[in-house]
């Protein structure tokens, strides 16, 4: 009896341990992977904003001389790093939603970045959508990492094998190849140029990107703080399985970017992308097997407030649109009218020469026409008309 009392201590001791390793792990990888997500976002800014600048001053330069672009560039690298190491510690159903505080940081750092002026009516009616979108993106974040798995095993070799060889993903690989070639089949012979199928063809690429990512990144951690791992062919598997999959998205999502606006591709994008790498960590790494219903419910509900969230942010920024300062064929009142204002096309004459939108150059002098083609008003024999006729008309 008390052998039975003693193992039975023993076993619950062990379980808390794991269980508070779990927790640490989980921790860290959550914290990486938001500081990786802010930096890229920071970094993406800051590139852009050494774009901008070179553009406005007319500096000859290429972007790649400038010291403010190749600072974002090492903050992305630093960002993509932490987020690749995330990939070790947390569950992948936890790291792959944690993308919208990328979201939320590129709309921040956006708005920043514009310094515009705006009255207090005008301000919240152009960004109170913004606003709500990131407060409930934050609340769905909230939500999915406290409800979120918090089971992790050790990615070594033969465990990662050992999920590789199973039917639920090979059932799950097997499904997903058989829907990617019907995409890809419509989308290429039939023309099927729809975004839902472009970003559709990326989250199932994506699925598996995230498998390899976390497999290639656990073995990689493993082998600095345990034995190496990188001696087994299945890391080099997940390797170039990882490199491939990444390449064809990049392909995708710029072809997408070709046919529509980045705002809708990238809720799109990340809905479809959050949806499926989900998914794959369920069936691959079975990160849900040991949690009950309450957890699952209240994850998925703050998966779900995050993609709301998100669809409310870039919804806002599409339906910002700047003034086009060209002239339209719209009508009103019968008199054609410059896009947006409602001016009039042909202004007063105030002793200038500018004309609509054109730029004022009545500080150019004329250029002289050459003598031959000056045109001469002189009196004809077989014309009814005087110069001083002509002239007045």
């Amino acid at each position: 009896m008390s052998s039975d009392l003693r193992m039975n201590g023993v076993r619950m001791a062990r379980e808390e341990g794991v269980m508070a390793d779990s927790y640490t792990e989980n921790l860290i990888g959550t914290l990486l992977a938001i500081f990786g997500n802010l930096l890229v976002s920071i970094s993406v800014s800051i590139q852009k904003q050494s774009h901008v600048t070179l553009a406005g001053n007319k500096d000859p330069r290429q972007y790649y001389y400038t010291k403010t672009w190749w600072s974002g560039l090492m903050l992305m690298v630093l960002g993509e790093g932490a987020l690749f190491v995330s990939y070790a510690f947390a569950p992948l159903s936890l790291i792959a939603p944690l993308n919208a505080v990328s979201v939320i940081s590129s709309s921040i750092l956006g708005f920043l970045f514009l310094r515009e002026k705006w009255k207090a009516q005008e301000f919240l009616k152009r960004y109170i959508l913004t606003f709500l979108g990131c407060a409930l993106t934050a609340g769905g974040t909230y939500l999915f990492v406290t409800f979120g798995p918090n089971s992790h095993e050790k990615l070594n070799a033969e465990n990662i094998v050992k999920h590789v060889i199973g039917w639920p993903f090979l059932l799950y690989l097997l499904l997903g190849i058989i829907t990617f070639c019907l995409v890809l089949y419509f989308y290429k012979q039939r023309n099927a140029n729809y975004l839902v199928l472009i970003l559709l063809l990326v989250a199932l690429l994506g699925s598996v990107t995230v498998i390899t990512v976390k497999a290639v990144s656990g073995m990689i951690v493993l082998s600095i703080l345990g034995p190496l791992q990188l001696s087994y062919p299945i890391f080099y598997v997940m390797f170039v399985c990882m490199v491939a999959t990444i390449v064809f998205q990049a392909s995708f999502l710029a072809q997408a970017s070709h046919l529509y606006d980045s705002s809708l591709i990238a809720c799109v994008n990340y809905i479809f992308c959050t949806t499926f790498a989900v998914v794959a960590g369920a069936i691959f790494y079975q990160e849900f097997n040991h949690e009950d219903v309450l957890h699952i419910c209240m994850f998925l509900l703050g998966c779900a407030i995050c993609f709301f969230g998100v669809f409310l942010i870039t919804k806002s920024k599409r339906k910002v649109k700047a003034f086009e300062p060209y002239v339209t064929m719209d009508m009103a009142q019968g008199i054609p009218t410059i896009h947006n204002k409602g001016w009039a096309v042909q202004p007063d004459y105030n002793g200038s020469f500018s004309y609509g939108a054109l730029e004022n150059n009545d500080s150019v002098a004329p250029v002289p026409l050459p003598m031959d083609q000056e045109l001469s008003v002189s009196p004809s024999p077989v014309s009814p008309y005087q110069p001083s006729e002509l002239k007045k008309d």
